[in-house]
């Protein structure tokens, strides 16, 4: 072989799907990474839909479709939705007065946001259906008023708010403290207004932050069940939400039942999940 030869064989390929690194062990991290995530998260959910798949088609559609599921269904999603977009405007608020501004009490405030994920789910639910309550601190003023913000839809809500906020808030606030605050300046030395430069500098700059954000809070709240039992006064067709409908089935020994509202929890949720995440990788690569 020549010289000439040797110079114009082309490169040998890169293995697909590997980049090279200073640190070695691509094969035992991956390796492990699977296993660990079959072993928690495949697997378990493997069971779940084998669980399903042991009715019928007919059956399944059945209890999938049933009255009560559906109604628990609504309740569940549209509550969940909701909270995540309540939580999405108060989210961005609060991180924006915790990063870009100092006051008294401000770290008070920092550790009360992290309070939910601290707080046991069944201490929160007793302590907001405590609070809501027709005789509750807050319920008492409410009631007069015609609202009842307690064991009903009202209530779900307001506890899927109070669980949710931390994910929105703390996906924002990294973002906001590696923004420029220059850029904000320099829009307003060209003479762009406070409205214009929120909307076209830094809300656009906090989009994908914010649907990562939007998706935690959706899919905690879609889960949640400990603190909204004690507010949701659980009456079926009308505040029961899906997970206590599982657990109903599931004291029944009704197993393939919960598995059939477990798998189109699952199939909805990830599909949401799903073109959320399409939004967010859209978002970042036209910004």
């Amino acid at each position: 072989m020549t010289a000439d030869t040797a110079e114009r064989r082309p490169p040998a390929k890169r293995p697909l799907f590997r980049r090279r690194s200073a640190i070695p062990g691509f094969g035992l991290t991956m390796g492990v990474t699977l296993t660990v995530l079959s072993l928690i998260v495949l697997i378990p959910l493997s069971a779940v839909v084998l669980k399903a798949a042991q009715q019928s088609p007919a059956e399944f559609w059945t209890v999938a479709t049933s009255q009560r599921a559906m109604a628990a269904y609504r309740l569940t999603f549209g509550a969940a939705f909701v909270a995540a977009l309540v939580n999405g405007i108060f989210g961005v608020l609060t991180a924006w007065a915790l990063v870009r501004y100092d006051f008294p009490g401000k770290t008070v405030v920092n550790a009360l946001v992290d309070l939910p994920f601290a707080l046991p789910t069944a201490v929160a639910g007793i302590a907001l259906a405590t609070l809501y309550s027709p005789n509750g601190w807050v319920g008492q003023f409410l009631t007069p008023l015609g609202i009842k913000a307690a064991y009903n839809p009202i209530g779900v809500t307001i506890a899927l708010i109070f669980i949710g906020l931390p994910f929105v808030v703390r996906t924002i606030e990294p973002v906001l403290r590696d923004a420029a605050e220059d850029v904000e300046e320099a829009a307003a030395s060209l003479g762009a207004s406070r409205f214009d430069t929120i909307l076209r500098i830094v809300l656009p700059a906090l989009a994908p932050a914010w649907l990562t954000g939007f998706a935690l809070a959706f899919a905690r709240g879609v889960g949640e069940y400990g603190s909204v039992i004690f507010i949701a006064g659980n009456m079926p067709y009308k505040s029961e939400i899906a997970p206590l409908l599982i657990i109903i089935q599931l004291e029944q020994f009704e197993y393939a039942r919960a598995a059939t509202i477990a798998v189109v929890m699952l199939a909805v949720s990830f599909t949401m999940l799903l073109i959320i995440n399409a939004i967010q990788a859209w978002s970042r690569r036209f910004a």
